[in-house]
């Protein structure tokens, strides 16, 4: 890679894979409290699928640089940051301008990576750790002998999470389509396919008095069988709206309506909860406390990875450059893990 120049990936509008556009600049300069990172690794996650059709809740507008997270080392800081940050290996959160060859950062908005932790294997960890640690301990509050049910349990975030919850000695149910179950039971976790089988009648089956925690990304109809199927005092954690990517109509509307179901429930007396998770969940209002957690949670999923209670699963890593062909591989479905993309 030419070490002079920046080059990044513009989403120009609803556009297909093939339209997102490889632009070529000079390299920003970090200003006051930045630090510039040199990307090594960033991924595909599912909501650059969503950007792409203009379907995100929370959509940017266009065009724009996605990318959601990446690692990378910082090259320089900027006034008042601390000069030895300057080599280090660091991961951010940024929401959008991640797939990019050098991205400005907040220098209180990144986290160290341990030594021996490979910037893609830490990449496959810093949006799907982060979510999947959170929604566990931070939302569920999951003790061990706990059952949960975790649906897309071969996922992005859904891998990471049955991982967490088996190190915390909780049993997992998870759903997945068939080709992902022999993995799945390798890990010890107890399979559903949902394509097939009758999945509330399944999991009742298997914990006739409900279980301790429901995982939902599906939303819709998913997540109301997922509240029925809580035993008294559990917890669904509902993060997305993954059945309504390719729809039509208003893009806030399946979360709205989500969020007054979390309300509703919750507000009927009957010892469950419901919360619908989004990790920029009090960015606005605490700064600090937000950035403070962010840094602990994902320091405790950097540790899991070197400990090996999680195993960093990259479906593939493609050039920057092959951005489309990494977008229809993630869109596919047919791959385990995450897609990462190199400079």
């Amino acid at each position: 890679m030419n070490a002079e120049g920046l080059v990044e990936v513009v989403l120009p509008g609803k556009v297909k894979p093939e339209g997102l556009e490889i632009r070529h600049g000079a390299v920003p300069t970090a200003g006051p409290g930045q630090v510039l990172i040199r990307m090594e690794a960033t991924g595909v996650s599912f909501a650059e699928q969503q950007m792409r059709r203009g379907r995100y809740y929370d959509q940017p507008a266009f065009p724009f640089v996605p990318g959601y997270d990446l690692v990378g080392t910082v090259l320089t800081t900027g006034e008042g940051v601390e000069p030895a940050l300057a080599g280090t290996r660091v991961a951010a959160l940024v929401k959008v301008g991640a797939w990019a060859s050098h991205v400005l950062v907040d220098a209180a908005d990144v986290v160290p990576v341990p030594d021996g932790i490979g910037a893609a294997e830490a990449e496959t960890v810093v949006v799907n750790g982060i979510t999947a640690w959170q929604m566990l301990h931070r939302k569920a509050r999951v003790r061990a002998g706990q059952t949960i049910l975790v649906h897309g349990a071969n996922g992005g975030v859904g891998s990471v999470l049955v991982q967490l919850a088996q190190a915390a000695d909780v049993k997992v149910i998870g759903t997945a389509s068939a080709r992902h179950h022999d993995a799945l039971r390798e890990r010890g976790v107890i399979p559903v396919d949902y394509r097939t089988e009758d999945v509330a009648a399944r999991v009742r089956e298997l914990a006739p008095a409900g279980v301790d925690a429901v995982f939902d990304h599906v939303g819709g109809r998913s997540a109301v069988d997922s509240w029925h199927l809580l035993a008294p005092g559990g917890t669904l954690v509902s993060y997305g709206s993954a059945s309504t990517r390719d729809d039509e109509g208003s893009k806030q509307w399946p979360v709205l309506k989500l969020l007054g179901r979390v309300w509703l429930w919750n507000a009927l007396p009957n010892r469950r909860r419901a919360y619908f998770f989004n990790v920029w969940a009090g960015r606005a209002l605490a700064k600090n406390r937000f950035r403070a957690q962010l840094r602990a949670d994902l320091t405790q999923v950097f540790g899991a990875l070197q400990r090996g209670d999680v195993t960093a699963q990259i479906a593939a890593q493609l050039p920057l450059t092959r951005v489309a062909d990494a977008l229809r591989l993630a869109e596919s479905g047919t791959v385990a893990g995450k897609v990462v993309l190199n400079p």
